[in-house]
């Protein structure tokens, strides 16, 4: 009997993952991982993790599966937090579920339940794993989930064939109301569970109040850039490789204070990222405000009125190879290589027709249509029909 250890996060997913797995006929055990208790940065005044761990021990009990709790405080400080810090005080906006992913839940928890005797680490994601043969060679494949609304393969996008070949996602097949009508019919506590929001294993946290806590207020201006401004209204000069064209339209814009108006004041650039509309404090305009971009270096916010603003749309962004990803490592393109593709520069965003180009240093993703907020440090994902084959850090 082949054993699976289940993350089991005191959610509803993660509970009926579970549950189909021992219907399926595995061993199951429930595993929770405790990924916080630093005092030194107050989350909130409630201790949701507390809440959500009893929530895992009743499903547990409930299913008649064995069941701990395994802390990754410390892995998670390390590996997750620090980091982001680190991102956000270079003017990056990283992304924690996908970090949280790769490091802690596929790699430091897989091998907890390796050295507990697991063949699999399952969760409740929605998302499905393929397997294919080729040259003699299984070949794994990451999916999209059957319910396209909460489909969460982006989340998983920087797994790797060894990861994905010991990884199983039992709810993939279903629905959300599915998933919460086999949650009900079983009379399980986490039924009618809210999602959870907030950091990845901390539970309600709400990102500005935890990054306010370690990267320290320093007021500077926040300045309107009109619509109007010649900056964008450059003739697209005529290029002698295509790889050229594609390092133009990747380009930063270069604004300084003398290109726009003081309209406010902010307390740290590193708190905002490219596209937040929140939280700027500034009225009396048209359309709403946009932050287009920050420079943490001289702690300025640049703002645009409305979504179209151009400022915000791009058609390319760039991927040093160092922070490129093949999940399908057989497909990974060669220097001069080209590649058709639909991608999404994050979650729930619908895809968007685009070409991958690899060049030297790099890839370049070229989009069909504009995209909005192209945010460095986040993740781009890129999928051949329903199947994710790749993704990288937006340089």
């Amino acid at each position: 009997m082949k054993r699976v250890i289940v993350g089991l996060s005191g959610g509803v997913d993660s509970s009926v993952a579970a549950y189909l797995l021992k219907e399926q006929g595995y061993e199951v055990i429930g595993l929770f991982m405790k990924n916080w208790h630093d005092d030194s940065v107050t989350i909130s005044d409630e201790c949701p993790w507390l809440d959500d761990s009893n929530d895992a021990m009743l499903v547990a009990d409930k299913l008649g599966i064995p069941f701990q709790t395994v802390d990754l405080s410390e892995q998670y400080k390390e590996r997750i937090v620090d980091y982001m810090f680190d991102e956000y005080q270079k003017g990056r906006t990283p992304n924690p579920d996908v970090l949280c992913n790769r490091e802690i839940k596929f790699d430091v928890f897989m091998k907890i339940a390796l050295e507990l005797g697991a063949d699999y680490v399952a969760t409740g994601h929605y998302c499905r794993k393929g397997t294919i043969e080729k040259d003699g060679k299984q070949i794994y494949q990451l999916l999209a989930g059957v319910d396209t609304n909460k489909d969460q393969s982006y989340f998983l996008c920087q797994l790797s064939q060894e990861q994905l070949s010991k990884a199983l996602f039992p709810i993939g097949e279903l629905t959300k109301p599915q998933v919460r009508d086999i949650a009900t019919k079983l009379d399980l506590v986490t039924a009618d569970k809210k999602d959870s929001q907030g950091l990845c294993f901390i539970g309600k946290v709400r990102l500005p109040e935890f990054l306010q806590q370690k990267l320290k207020p320093k007021e500077g201006v926040i300045v309107e850039i009109p619509k109007e401004k010649e900056l964008y209204n450059l003739d697209m000069p005529v290029f002698d490789s295509k790889e050229k064209e594609l390092q133009y339209l990747t380009k930063k814009i270069d604004y300084a204070i003398a290109d726009g108006t003081i309209v406010g004041k902010h307390q740290g650039a590193h708190y905002f990222t490219k596209g937040q509309r929140k939280g700027l404090a500034v009225g009396g305009t048209v359309e709403p405000l946009f932050v287009i971009e920050t420079d943490v270096d001289e702690n300025v916010i640049y703002t645009g009125q409305g979504k179209l603003h151009p400022g915000l749309l791009k058609r390319a962004l760039f991927v040093s190879n160092d922070e490129l990803h093949w999940i399908r490592e057989d497909l990974a393109l060669d220097i001069n290589e080209t590649m058709v593709v639909n991608a999404r520069i994050r979650y729930r965003q619908a895809l968007e027709k685009a070409k991958l180009y690899k060049v030297d240093n790099g890839l370049f993703v070229e989009f069909e249509n504009v995209q909005s907020a192209i945010t460095e440090g986040q993740f781009v994902a890129w999928y051949l029909g329903d199947e994710l084959v790749g993704s990288g850090v937006i340089s």
